[in-house]
């Protein structure tokens, strides 16, 4: 596989076969195959010119690793963090050595706590949310390290937005959690779709409706409206026993 993307038509096959994207997504996605081929040859030329690009290509994908119709909580973010070592193709997440935690996060476990009464995980490795139905999914798949936003605008827009309406295709139980306007924007896109909406959990706007928002046990109240099962939001330690910490 050529770049984080692929290079080449088929690749959606192949990073199914892998287990990279579940079978279902790759074949949401393939109406966007030759944008994602595209996008794969721009990953190669950044790097090419040596520029370090995130996530690691293995985890370009992560956020489509579990099945679509596993999906009930789809959470939207910007792009990835721009600190290498940082992202893991999850939005909002980190990789679950690093220290300090992205102050986001730590905003976003703030409000855990508050709202549910979960105290915040040492790390920030959200994949225990992934594996219970969070689709944890930034607008763009990857960026350039040290520069934020380096990548948008190049094609991930798109892609993302046709597996945003997929979801929406597909019907519920579904619950969207939006946090900040770019993520806000994606609204017309998701019709009859329970929105769970606020400021972004950034530093610079976290206490302009973020805080006390109360958007988990919201998704949770929205989910069991429509017969579906609540989430177990509890972040769990990679590698550990099943535990609150």
């Amino acid at each position: 596989m050529s770049g984080a993307a692929g290079a080449d038509p088929g690749d959606l096959d192949r990073l199914a076969e892998r287990g990279a994207i579940a079978r279902d997504w790759a074949e949401v996605l393939r109406p966007e195959e030759e944008r994602i081929a595209e996008l794969g040859r721009f990953l190669a030329a950044e790097r090419s010119i040596g520029h370090l690009v995130l996530p690691d290509q293995d985890r370009t994908f992560a956020a489509f690793a579990r099945p679509l119709a596993e999906v009930r909580v789809l959470i939207v973010g910007q792009d990835p963090y721009p600190t290498p070592g940082h992202p893991i193709g999850l939005s909002f997440a980190t990789s679950p050595e690093v220290r300090p935690l992205p102050r986001s996060l730590s905003n976003i476990y703030r409000e855990l706590r508050d709202d549910l009464g979960i105290e915040p995980a040492e790390h920030g490795d959200l994949s225990a949310w992934a594996d219970r139905g969070v689709m944890l999914l930034n607008r763009v798949l990857t960026v350039r390290a040290g520069e934020a936003g380096s990548h948008r605008r190049k094609g991930w827009e798109q892609v993302t937005e046709r597996a945003i309406s997929a979801l929406v295709a597909r019907g519920g139980p579904l619950v969207a959690i939006l946090w900040g306007n770019d993520a806000r924007s994606l609204a017309p896109l998701l019709g009859e779709v329970p929105r769970i909406e606020s400021a972004h959990p950034s530093p610079l706007s976290a206490s302009r409706g973020f805080f006390g928002s109360r958007p988990f046990s919201r998704a949770n109240e929205a989910l069991l409206a429509q017969g579906g099962e609540a989430i177990d939001w509890r972040v769990v330690r990679p590698g550990g026993p099943r535990e609150i910490v």
